[in-house]
């Protein structure tokens, strides 16, 4: 039977992120740099 996928589940999980994580990603938004040159884009990552 196929299961239907449009109903809300009645177990709700609290997800809590490691700190390790949540520091990785905040230092690899501050490192990331986008340049838009004309209709083309570069990604820096400055380390």
């Amino acid at each position: 039977m196929a299961k239907i996928y449009s109903r809300e589940s009645k177990v709700t999980k609290r997800m809590k992120p490691r700190k390790e994580i949540v520091s990785f990603l905040l230092n690899y938004s501050k490192a990331l740099t986008i340049i838009k040159i004309e209709d083309k884009s570069f990604e820096i990552i400055a380390n």
